[in-house]
Formats: C-alpha cells, sequence, structure tokens
C-alpha cells in the first residue's frame, strides 16, 4: 500500500511537472511570436525611414517641396540629382479617389450592417454575411479587371468625358467595392455588441424600431462603426493595382470626377521596378511608400484613440 501511495504521488508530481513544462513551453513560442511581429514592424518601419528619407538627407530636397510641388521630374541615376520630386499630384490623387469611396460606400456599408443584424439577424447570419465576406477573399487584380472591361465603358458611354471613362469616379467606384466588406463587417459586430437592455429600455418607453436603431443603437455602436471606416480608408490608401488600371495614370491635378489622375500607389507600382536602386527617382519612390506607413500608422493609432474612449466610457 505504501508503495502504491508513493507511485501515485510521484506520477501525480511528474503529471504536474509535465503541465508546467508545457505552460511554459507554449508561453515562450507565443511570446516570441508576438516579439517577431513586433521586431518585424519595427525593421519595417526601420528601412523605410533609411530608404524615404533619402529624398531629403542624399538628394538635399525638402519636406515642402515633396508634399506640395507637383513639379515631378526627378533623375533615374545615381550619379545626377536636382530634378522635381513633387509628389503633390499623387498625394491629391490618394486623398480624392480615397474621400470620394468612403463617401459612395459608408451609406451603403450601415445600412447592410443594419440589415443584417437588426432587421434579418438570421438571414444575415447564414446568408448575407457570408456573401459579403466572399468579397474578401477577391484578388485585387478582379476588380481592376472588371472595373477596366465594365466600368470604364460604362462611364465613357454614359458621361462621355474627354479622357475617355479612366477617371477618379471609376477609381472611388472600385475602391469602394473593395473596402466594401471591411466596413460592413466590422459595423456589423459593433451592433451586435450593443447591449440588449439599451434595446429593452428604448422599446419600453415606446420607441419604434427606427427610433431604436437611429437614436439608441447605431449612437451606441458608433465607435465601432468608426473603426470600420477607418480601416477601409486605410485599405483604400494601401490599394495599387485595381487603381492603376482604371485611374488613368496621368501626371495633373484632375479637373473634376471624370478626368484621369494618379496616385501614389499606382506611381510606386509602375515606376518602382524601372528606376536605378539609389537614384533620385527610387529614393523619391521610396519616399512615398514612407508616407504610406506613416497614414497607416495614424489610422491605427486612430484606432486604438477611438477604442480607448470607448473603453473609458464603459468603465
Amino acid at each position: 500500500m505504501a508503495s502504491q501511495k508513493i507511485n501515485t504521488l510521484s506520477s501525480s508530481k511528474n503529471s504536474t511537472f509535465q503541465k508546467i513544462k508545457n505552460e511554459y513551453f507554449w508561453r515562450t513560442i507565443i511570446i516570441a511570436c508576438g516579439l517577431f511581429i513586433i521586431l518585424l514592424t519595427l525593421g519595417i518601419g526601420f528601412f523605410l525611414v533609411v530608404k524615404g528619407t533619402g529624398t531629403f538627407i542624399r538628394m538635399h530636397h525638402t519636406v515642402w517641396e515633396f508634399l506640395f510641388s507637383s513639379d515631378w521630374s526627378p533623375f533615374d541615376s545615381t550619379t545626377e540629382s536636382g530634378g522635381g520630386v513633387g509628389a503633390a499630384i499623387y498625394i491629391f490623387g490618394s486623398i480624392s479617389t480615397c474621400t470620394l469611396a468612403l463617401l459612395f460606400v459608408t451609406p451603403f456599408s450601415l445600412a447592410s450592417a443594419v440589415l443584417m443584424t437588426e432587421i434579418t439577424p438570421n438571414a444575415g447570419v447564414k446568408l448575407f454575411q457570408p456573401a459579403i465576406e466572399i468579397f474578401v477573399g477577391i484578388p485585387s487584380v478582379v476588380y481592376g479587371w472588371i472595373g477596366l472591361t465594365v466600368l470604364v465603358p460604362f462611364i465613357k458611354q454614359l458621361f462621355h468625358p474627354k479622357m475617355g471613362g479612366y477617371s477618379v469616379l471609376a477609381a472611388s467606384i472600385v475602391l469602394a467595392v473593395m473596402i466594401f466588406p471591411t466596413i460592413t463587417t466590422v459595423s456589423a459586430d459593433a451592433i451586435r455588441s450593443v447591449s440588449s437592455e439599451y434595446r429593452k429600455a428604448a422599446y419600453g418607453m415606446g420607441s419604434t424600431r427606427w427610433q431604436v436603431l437611429y437614436k439608441v443603437v447605431i449612437p451606441a455602436a458608433a465607435p465601432g462603426i468608426l473603426t470600420g471606416v477607418i480601416l477601409g480608408l486605410a485599405r483604400a490608401f494601401g490599394e495599387a493595382l485595381a487603381v492603376a488600371m482604371v485611374i488613368g495614370k496621368t501626371r495633373a491635378f484632375p479637373a473634376d470626377i471624370l478626368s484621369p489622375t494618379n496616385n501614389l500607389t499606382a506611381a510606386i507600382a509602375s515606376d518602382m521596378g524601372n528606376s536605378a536602386n539609389g537614384g533620385e527617382q527610387n529614393l523619391a519612390l521610396w519616399t512615398m511608400a514612407l508616407l504610406l506607413f506613416i497614414i497607416s500608422v495614424f489610422f491605427i493609432f486612430l484606432i486604438h484613440i477611438i477604442s480607448g474612449k470607448e473603453k473609458k466610457k464603459h468603465a
């Protein structure tokens, strides 16, 4: 009996030791993966800062010139400098297309989120949300190709613009379709997270369904909806291929939404592979990439600020 107790205790200790060992092992793996992601992000940021600041440090251009000048004529040589690196046209192209896309898609995304969560929740979970999530997996080249073969000719036939259907409008519509799933799914999750007690209290006071929606549910879910909008905007700023196929890629400010222009991502995608490494044009393109990275970081911080305020509100 004594030997059996000793064996049982020994087996129990070994089992406990093994569990602790496994716990520390997996915790170490998880911490290592987290640290790797942090170091990778910092490494990418450091690399972009080193390459992107070459326009100002090595080529002696100013930040003002890069941001606000439209003179884009950099030398594609490692031995020459002194050309223009004004990226204002590309920056304005990115801002105009993304802003217009956001204006197009936000009402539709919000309406779809409300439909999935409040109007037809069962069909929303089983039918609408899976259908919307399919859009996430479609490659961007497919959106661009449909825009090129269907949307651009349609705009040309409908409005008869001087430069054809390649335009800010075409790029904005393509971007709107691409960011629609992001904004819709995040908004739907935000609306679902609103406590049912809010709805019951509003109904108890005699509110109609629509009054509950736009006076209680939507305001309560506003931070989450805004987070979805910011995530969609970040996706729009980073899109290159689909936009490049329909925007026209002309180096000029658009006169209106039916005019072609260019943006940061399309310019980088089309010129980076053909520029001399370390040359003035190459460094200017890296500066564009650094600007996009800064914009992405800004969006992330903005989301954290919104989330932090929401947590304090409910604390």
